[in-house]
């Protein structure tokens, strides 16, 4: 028997350190994280910077002591490489190289968004979803097509998760926003007209949020959380559905923090029924940002022995999931472009 190949990984593009463990059968072995709470307002990228370098090395000593492991086992480091917040993926990033370097171990620099994907294909089994990836920096419909994941619609402004999050914070409510709206939508009673922006299978929150951020004070806070989730929710169905058309797709998978919220799952479940295509949500611990996706998809480069010079590890706030070669999927036949 060979060698058992173990990868860390470790997420900071944003909000949250994690650190996860994962071996080459795909067993999460670790997945911890310490989520940065600012006392008030959004998430300020040097305020969540400093918090991940803060508990950085807790979270990966937790993490190898979950996977009852040391330093010495693990085969290569994986990072997320970008999209992020800047000062937030410089700390990963030196976090990642510093271990690389005194461990003497390959480095995998991991697109967030890719890894998002991945994890959910890993706990799924699907082996050619349409994935909505939904949380506070993303909203995309993403598929394979040929050697790279293609966008088949997104945002044109701000993300969902950041639509509920400000929203919240315009309510009085601290972060993060999207459980605290979830909550306000299950008490509201009636639906009030708020802007439904759909162009093609891209989509508008921010005239959404105006519109709904001038009604505080005139409707009820739940009815307003009701009807600003129901309306939101229906343009992603409506533009998943629209993708699910045109792919011809037989699988949808839903990821990303949003992910969490029962009604957003509810509506793709009524549509993947209707197309008579299979559905699955990922689980909120491995949904959201973490540790586990970055190891694992650190993995499926450490195959394909793709790995990083310390010179070529600089951060990438910008990275977009349509500019990022997949070497595990070349050949695939359901890739289809």
């Amino acid at each position: 028997m060979g060698t058992v190949v173990y990868i860390l990984g470790l997420e900071g593009t944003a909000h949250t350190f994690s650190a996860g463990v994962v071996d080459d059968k795909g067993q999460v072995l670790a997945n911890v994280g310490d989520m940065y709470r600012p006392p008030q307002g959004g998430i300020h990228p040097r305020e969540a910077a400093e918090h991940n370098a803060e508990v950085a090395t807790r979270i990966i000593r937790k993490a190898l002591s979950e996977s009852n492991l040391s330093f010495k086992d693990i085969s290569a480091i994986a990072f997320s490489q970008g999209p992020g917040l800047g000062p937030c993926l410089r700390v990963v990033a030196t976090v990642a190289r510093t271990m690389s370097l005194t461990l003497k171990i390959p480095l995998i620099g991991v697109n967030h968004c890719v890894a998002h994907v991945e994890i959910g294909k890993l706990v799924s089994k699907f082996k050619d979803p349409l994935t909505l990836y939904v949380s506070g920096g993303s909203t995309q419909i993403v598929a394979l097509g040929g050697s790279r994941y293609r966008v088949f619609g997104e945002t044109l402004d701000i993300p969902i998760g950041n639509l509920l999050d400000a929203f919240a914070r315009e309510l009085g409510y601290g972060h993060p926003g999207g459980p605290i709206i979830e909550k306000l939508a299950r008490q509201g009673k009636s639906f009030i007209e708020l802007p439904y922006i759909v162009k093609g299978t891209d989509l508008s929150f921010s005239g959404l949020l105006t519109a709904a951020k001038r009604l505080i004070g005139k409707y009820s806070p739940e009815d307003l959380a009701f009807s600003l989730q129901e309306v939101a929710f229906s343009m992603l169905t409506e533009v998943t559905e629209r993708a699910l058309v045109h792919t011809g797709k037989s699988e949808l998978l839903l990821t990303g923090g949003v992910a969490a919220n029962k009604r957003l799952q509810a509506m793709l479940k009524e549509i993947a029924a209707e197309h008579d295509c299979k559905y699955y949500v990922v689980p909120l611990h491995l949904a959201g940002d973490n540790g586990a996706m970055i190891a694992w998809t650190g993995y499926l480069y450490y195959k394909h022995n793709k790995f990083l010079r310390i010179e070529d590890s600089y951060v990438k706030p910008k990275w977009r999931i349509d500019d990022v070669e997949i070497p595990w999927v070349v050949g695939n036949s359901n890739a289809d472009s």
